[in-house]
């Protein structure tokens, strides 16, 4: 089971020279944005100015970045970029959800209108906006590198100005489909699938558990994402699913001292019964019989 790119790994592996103090960093974009970016795991939110061209691809979609933009990343929403031009320049920042609620326990990024599932996250920015925003990662630069005791309270007010600057524009809208839209949409349910595991603890409940929870989570609608899984795997995703689960089941069952009742409530069972049948049904024999 592979665990998710979390912030601090992706610095370590491809931003070597960086460190990620207190669940946020900064950079400038051009040093970093010279290849193509896949479908990688990761835990944190990104924001960012790209100047150059490049395309951005979410699961049946795709933007031609032409001019100026700032786009939002959600860790749940799958996406790959691509650069078309040489010139990538810009800025962009890694945040954790925690480094925000540090001043809003009530805070869900899932929910922003900025990150939450279906919402635009591109926004193409006039020349007086480029300045502005420009002039607010330059500042969060010139922060990061100081030893001001309240640094990153300046700098989470400097993360809440983008925030609020993009919630006043208009999000794109010039989308095209792609050719190959059901390979990309299969790679990206598989891959957000993956992103559920491993489970770390009996206290957090997986959050996809159906068809409709990956749909919702990729933008498109469930039937359209179960003809595209049958096509390209030869699966349906309810197997996918269940044969995902049972992998985690196992381990679970095999390498932790969790009870059934803690393992079952962590793959997302309200009831171990439920869990115990879905087991038996699928290996033949009890969880507890197993362990």
């Amino acid at each position: 089971m592979s665990a998710p790119e979390n912030a601090k790994d992706f610095l370590a592996n491809r931003l070597p020279a960086l460190d990620f103090k207190d669940q946020f960093t900064v950079f400038e974009r051009q040093t970093y944005a010279s290849k193509p970016m896949s479908y990688n795991r990761r835990d944190f939110y990104k924001i960012s100015l790209a100047l150059g061209s490049s395309r951005l691809y979410y699961a049946d979609k795709g933007i031609e970045l032409n001019r100026p933009a700032l786009i939002f990343s959600n860790p749940m929403i799958p996406y790959a970029w691509e650069p078309v031009s040489a010139k990538q320049e810009g800025f962009f920042c890694l945040f954790t959800e925690n480094f925000l609620k540090a001043k809003d326990r009530d805070l869900v990024l899932q929910d922003s209108p900025l990150f939450k599932v279906g919402s635009n996250p591109v926004f193409f920015v006039d020349d007086t906006q480029l300045k502005y925003i420009s002039s607010i990662f330059q500042n969060m630069l010139r922060e990061f590198d100081t030893d001001y005791i309240h640094k990153f309270d300046l700098l989470r007010n400097h993360v809440n100005l983008l925030l609020h600057e993009a919630m006043k524009m208009q999000p794109s809208a010039g989308y095209f489909k792609h050719q190959n839209a059901a390979a990309r949409i299969t790679a990206m349910f598989l891959e957000l699938l993956e992103r559920q595991f491993p489970v770390d603890s009996p206290q957090h409940a997986l959050k996809l558990r159906t068809p409709n929870d990956y749909a919702e989570q990729l933008s498109v609608h469930v039937n359209h994402l179960n003809r595209a899984v049958k096509e390209v795997t030869g699966k349906t995703t309810t197997t996918h699913l269940a044969e995902r689960m049972l992998s985690e089941a196992r381990a679970l069952l095999k390498h932790t001292d969790w009870t059934i009742n803690e393992i079952a409530y962590s793959l997302g069972y309200e009831y171990p019964t439920y869990f115990n049948n879905f087991f038996k049904k699928q290996t033949g024999v009890t969880p507890s019989s197993l362990r």
